[in-house]
């Protein structure tokens, strides 16, 4: 660690005057040559190679910063792409099996998004790597490549979509034991955090040193940060991004998770982006905002030239509205995922849109023509970032494709309305399976490759006795 007031030496080579704009920026590399100034800047050690697999865990290797420069080969096998939640693997059934030449996949590393790990005591840099196979082709069933296929649809279509992710978690105190529930935690008031404190000022004061440091650790990365909020629960806080090209959003998604995980570990807390943690408290949730933009001419396609909307506006939600219940699993993929998916809840249940109207499904908020979005509510915090975007994304793009007609919009509440989505997880992963046009767009491997993933974690699930089990049918039946 470096004393403090002391500043960081750079090397002599390096004068300040003759650094190129890229090596004093925390992003923005282009090429092996001037991530080798980059990290030689820094004083770089240990380079961090990840990708995320299906769940958004990061996956990868580390290596000496010199071996990450020195044209090496980086290669993962396949089956970490293949694992559930728990660590096991599905049997082959429903389309799914292993590929017989279960070779390794080479580890690209995304030059662009090369950052530095800010919470490693040792000079430590990260990137994001895409997987290809030993030929270059890239692997359809890797989260990242799945986006990459939906934003390549618009893109031959001449449409560039841009999306805002909004994402909810909860801090709690540290609980190592799985068997007891998880509570709220103590802020600098040393009392337990209630619940009632939506876009409450006090809420989030009382983790001010927390915050701090998620800021901090978020400026070191170059992750932007739009605006924090306290939200209803007991501990529940919210961060809004800014708007962009869906795989830079999904990237900054992916980092943020880890960087707020380590944030809050450095205080004796733990951070949870579960759906629904806490009985009683309400779900979290990643709102996706989503705009289509005609690459041309620039101009937002769901607004005519005199402010109204268009007929790819009401076909996006048309497209949402017919298309996001067969591919619910990518937006809620767990058990704990349709908990949060309740009657009279936060979360809306059903297909509906309206005009800022926060109990619908697909919300339009407030704009001016030139702003013109759609929100999807339905996503979980849980939900690999990655897939949701995909999801969503394509559910839209189908609609505009064919011409998808969508209901009135509703100016009532509706969230208390009978529930328009899937109850569970291996009904999602039906309706998922049987969606051929989203099969089509998504990738007939990811989709048998994902669907015999949710049915394997069911299963795991489903040797797990609940303490509700043990409480009404223990002594009653």
């Amino acid at each position: 660690m470096m004393p403090a007031g002391k500043k960081e030496a750079r090397p002599a080579s390096l004068g300040r005057a003759r650094l190129p704009a890229f090596v004093k920026n925390l992003r923005g590399v282009k090429n092996w040559k001037e991530v080798s100034a980059w990290l030689e800047w820094r004083g770089i050690e240990d380079i961090e190679c990840i990708t995320p697999d299906q769940a958004g865990v990061a996956r990868g290797k580390m290596m000496p910063s010199k071996k990450f420069t020195s044209n090496t080969s980086l290669a993962l096998p396949s089956a970490p792409f293949m694992m559930t939640i728990s660590g096991d693997y599905p049997e082959d059934g429903n389309g799914f099996s292993y590929p017989e030449d279960d070779g390794d996949l080479k580890l690209v590393p995304d030059l662009s998004t090369l950052s530095v790990v800010p919470w490693e005591e040792d000079p430590t840099a990260q990137v994001i790597c895409d997987l290809v196979h030993q030929d270059g082709r890239h692997v359809e069933f890797t989260p990242r490549n799945v986006l990459r296929r939906v934003v390549t649809a618009y893109e031959k279509r001449g449409l560039r979509p841009v999306v805002a992710p909004e994402i909810e978690f909860y801090l709690v105190r540290k609980n190592p034991d799985p068997d007891y529930p998880l509570v709220p935690p103590v802020g600098r008031s040393g009392r337990p955090i209630g619940g009632g404190a939506g876009y409450s000022i006090a809420g989030v004061n009382e983790f001010d040193e927390l915050i701090d440091d998620i800021y901090h650790f978020s400026e070191a990365q170059g992750l932007e940060i739009d605006t924090l909020i306290h939200e209803e629960g007991a501990g529940q806080l919210e961060i809004n991004l800014r708007h962009g090209n869906p795989v830079e959003l999904a990237d900054q998604v992916f980092l943020f998770k880890r960087t707020i995980r380590e944030a809050a570990l450095k205080h004796e807390t733990y951070a949870t982006f579960m759906a629904k943690p806490i009985q009683g408290q309400p779900g979290s949730a990643m709102h996706i905002h989503q705009s289509v933009i005609d690459r041309k001419t620039g101009r937002n396609v769901f607004s005519n030239e005199d402010g109204s909307e268009t007929e790819a506006f009401f076909n996006f939600i048309g497209g949402m509205q017919k298309h996001v219940p067969n591919a619910l699993v990518m937006f809620a993929p767990y058990v704990n995922s349709y908990r949060r998916l309740t009657q009279a809840a936060s979360a809306p249940v059903n297909t509906k849109w309206g005009y800022d109207n926060r109990t619908t499904a697909f919300r339009v908020p407030r704009s001016d023509p030139s702003g013109r979005r759609v929100e999807n509510r339905i996503p979980s915090s849980d939900a690999n970032p990655y897939l949701a975007l995909a999801a969503s994304l394509a559910c839209g793009l189908a609609g505009m494709i064919h011409k998808a007609k969508p209901d009135a919009p509703v100016g009532t509440t509706v969230n208390e309305d009978e529930i328009d989505l899937p109850r569970g997880l291996l009904e999602a992963v039906d309706l998922f399976e049987g969606d051929e046009v989203l099969k089509e767009m998504l990738g007939t491997s990811f989709v048998s490759t994902y669907a015999a993933i949710k049915r394997a974690e069911f299963e795991t699930f489903m040797e797990v006795i609940s303490p509700w089990e043990r409480e009404y049918l223990l002594l009653n039946v």
